[in-house]
């Protein structure tokens, strides 16, 4: 439902802190098995299918519970750029980041994502950089450079796939602010079907062309990957964040995110044999204390619209 004048968080309430939850679970888990994923199946074509089938699922859950469908008049282009800033590229730079990097590193750089949405709320949303938000974004970045450690040095020889997910990052971090600015009034699940559908079908289709027909059945592993990047990657997942999004300020969700890259170290230390160690330990103490911090003071700041 689409609520006027309702409160901006400025603290994730207890909704907010179940989907971050959700998420940190749901999408840590991911990253190890998108990388076992994409060593089976192209990368366009596991993205593109994921979307298109994700997204008619999440329209046919919006149907069924009695949710409005339709995209506001005028508002189909900012539909379109969000669809392009957070699911065509975002999708397209990660999982070919992906590829070229262990999981746990691709997950670090996609999560340098605050660094981006920051400056990018100042601008376009006219947040103010407290002392608090400056202390959080200090410790979130913290975190995620001691969880990196000497990795970086790694980084300086695939500076492609490092490249890559930054550019993720960016496009992440655009589409989330143009989310705040614009307040599409469509319902979340809806406004999630949409996105998701207008960004697959054109990943689906080049993917015909880039990636070709499939060779050979993917293992059981990858069609598990395929199911549950589907079901919990792309519809829970898409809809929890932008829900999210909506919800809280945008440096409280995307520096609360940063909790989930701790989920894909951990992931990757269980499913593909990394070893965490000091630097892991150092950087959850930084990014809880960034979550923590960000997630203090005041309930409200500004009217703002959300929507279920």
């Amino acid at each position: 439902m689409h609520k006027q004048s309702e409160p901006q968080l400025q603290k994730l309430s207890r909704e907010g802190l179940l989907l971050l939850i959700g998420l940190a679970i749901g999408w840590g888990l991911n990253w190890p098995i998108m990388k076992v994923v994409v060593s089976e199946v192209p990368p366009l074509s596991f993205r593109g299918l994921c979307l298109v089938v994700g997204g008619l699922g999440v329209l046919a859950i919006a149907r069924l519970s009695g949710l409005a469908l339709t995209i506001p008049r005028g508002r189909l282009n900012q539909v379109v750029w969000l669809a392009v800033f957070n699911i065509i590229g975002w999708n397209i730079f990660a999982t070919y980041g992906v590829r070229m990097l262990p999981s746990g590193r691709a997950a670090l750089l996609g999560y340098t994502m605050p660094l981006w949405c920051v400056p990018l709320s100042v601008w376009l949303l006219g947040d103010r950089l407290t002392l608090r938000r400056w202390l959080a974004l200090a410790l979130g970045l913290g975190g995620v450079l001691a969880l990196m450690g000497e990795e970086i040095f790694k980084l300086m020889q695939t500076p492609v796939g490092a490249a890559l997910m930054v550019a993720a990052a960016w496009c992440w971090s655009a589409g989330m602010v143009l989310m705040k600015r614009w307040q599409i009034p469509l319902n979340t699940v809806a406004l999630t079907g949409w996105l998701m559908l207008l960004g697959g079908v054109p990943m689906l289709m080049a993917a015909f062309f880039v990636d070709g027909l499939p060779q050979q059945m993917p293992s059981n592993n990858a069609l598990f990957g395929l199911l549950y990047n589907i079901v919990i990657g792309f519809m829970f997942g898409y809809w929890a964040w932008n829900r999210l999004v909506l919800l809280v300020s945008v440096s409280v969700s995307s520096l609360s995110s940063l909790i989930t890259p701790l989920v894909g170290v951990a992931a990757g230390a269980l499913m593909l044999h990394e070893h965490p160690g000091w630097a892991e330990f150092w950087a959850a103490v930084l990014i809880l204390g960034a979550v923590a911090v960000i997630n203090t003071g005041a309930q409200a700041d500004s009217p703002s619209e959300t929507r279920r």
